[in-house]
């Protein structure tokens, strides 16, 4: 395997292979070696080098999780969680080696307690597949990556989106999980109770953990109604900053917005000429306001007049869900609008979270940063909780070009957390952003580790990934 190997790690050559020879007597066919699938399953969707597992095995049950924990334990073989690849900080390469275990065939819904508003299921689980089976409870779960991804990696990477404004992250949504550790024992983190007071809350350890503290095979989740009414709104603004101060002031003054998504000029741009819109170019907020018709309504002008306040163009709302489709085009084209503005590149995503009084300083900051290193890099976010993304469209065979994304990164990465935010909102550490941990936790990392050795004393979940060697 020609990668170099993170400093304090160790590839164990003989382990890996007598836990592959185990596997594939205990799985047969279900286990392969080939080299595109194990490609496909070290892919990281960003400029990280694609480091593959030695054998990817397609789980279909609880224990057949357990075996294959309880197999590389015995062979001090790493272990791989795959939901869907969509993780985008190498939370999914294998830079030692080792099993990828595939969720993609644990994909059942297996029970909806809809008088108490949860759900239970399997963590190969697509979030458009449950709303599907949902659609005729009146229910819905509103966690909205903008990726088709399962619930168990969304639980997995701590995953928020959209709709994180009024209805939180995985973190606030996951009531229970069924967990196989690292010693092969499986455990469940809490009851379906609402609340408890018992013992250490070791659900919200394991959401966000990555897969480096145990596998996640089966999720209990909070559920929402479905709102009466849902408007749909967009307003241009003069400038990126005064886009963020109209959020500043809608979320201070306590308009529950589902959704306000801030496009910059350029990611407007993009969607212009990939879903031939005629949007004016300008920086751009789209919105969702949930609730009864008066209540929309009522958040709809109440954001009027403070986009008016704040130099905003022309506001448009509407609670049609055609047009509300129309408005909201521009959102979801917008990964694949920005991949027109430069064919060839490849789009390095990186984001950061800031307290949203800090927001449209932030903003401002990192787009000064983008024209002063010459990059092509639209911004788009999630902005209702102070979170933003920026897509650096890179060429993969320019070094020079690559340092100087990769310097950006690190600079929007720190700027966060200078300003009291985090280095990632919503994408995770994986490999991609241990450098940054220290800075941010400060000792908190030291009992981090200290809790990651406890738990998983051989180093054999998802090793190289959050806590820095």
């Amino acid at each position: 395997m020609d990668v170099t190997l993170p400093v304090g790690l160790t590839r164990n050559d003989d382990g890996i292979t007598r836990a592959c020879e185990a596997l594939q007597t205990r799985f047969g066919e279900r286990l392969s070696r080939g080299q595109s699938l194990r490609e496909q399953h070290g892919h990281t969707m960003t400029w990280l080098k694609n480091q593959p597992p030695d054998a990817v095995v397609f789980v279909q049950s609880t224990q057949d999780v357990a075996d294959i924990v309880a197999i590389c334990a015995e062979h001090r073989c790493p272990i791989i969680p795959f939901g869907i690849g969509s993780s985008l900080e190498g939370q999914l390469n294998a830079p030692i080696g080792g099993v990828s275990i595939d969720f993609s065939q644990m994909n059942q819904i297996l029970k909806v307690h809809a008088e108490d508003l949860d759900v239970v299921l399997q963590p190969g689980v697509i979030r458009t597949q449950l709303n599907e089976h949902l659609r005729d409870t009146g229910l819905f779960f509103p966690i909205d990556p903008g990726a088709e991804a399962s619930l168990g990696g969304m639980a997995a990477t701590r995953a928020s989106g959209t709709n994180a404004v009024r209805y939180g992250t995985m973190r606030e949504n996951v009531i229970s999980l069924e967990v196989v550790m690292p010693d092969g024992r499986i455990i469940r983190t809490a009851s379906r109770a609402k609340k408890s007071s018992s013992g250490y809350d070791l659900t919200r350890l394991m959401v966000g953990s990555e897969g480096t503290l145990g596998v996640i095979t089966e999720l209990t989740i909070r559920l929402h109604g479905i709102p009466e009414a849902v408007a749909g709104a967009i307003c241009p603004f003069p400038t990126v900053e005064a886009a963020c101060n109209a959020v500043i002031m809608t979320i201070q003054y306590g308009i529950p917005v589902a959704r306000i998504e801030l496009l910059d000029a350029l990611q407007v741009k993009a969607c212009n000429l990939y879903s031939k819109l005629d949007l004016v170019e300008e920086p751009m907020l789209l919105l969702e306001f949930h609730g009864s018709e008066a209540s929309v309504k009522e958040q709809s002008e109440l954001f009027g007049e403070i986009a008016s306040d704040c130099g905003g163009g022309e506001f448009k709302w509407t609670t049609d869900p055609d047009e509300r489709a129309k408005l909201w085009k521009a959102r979801h084209d917008a990964y694949w609008s920005a991949s027109g503005l430069r064919p060839g590149t490849q789009i390095f995503s990186t984001d950061s979270c800031v307290p949203i009084s800090r927001l449209a300083e932030c903003v401002e900051e990192t787009r000064l940063d983008i024209e002063e290193t010459g990059l092509i890099a639209p911004i788009v976010g999630h902005v209702g909780d102070g979170n933003f993304h920026v897509g650096v469209l890179v060429d993969d065979n320019d070094p020079d070009e690559i340092e100087r994304a990769e310097a950006f990164a690190g600079r929007q990465s720190e700027r966060a957390i200078r300003m009291g935010g985090t280095c990632t909102g919503e994408h995770g550490i994986g490999q991609g952003k241990m450098a940054y941990m220290r800075k941010e936790h400060g000792d908190a990392v030291d009992y981090m580790r200290a809790i990651k050795q406890a738990i998983d004393p051989q180093n054999i979940m998802n090793p190289g990934k959050i806590i820095p060697a």
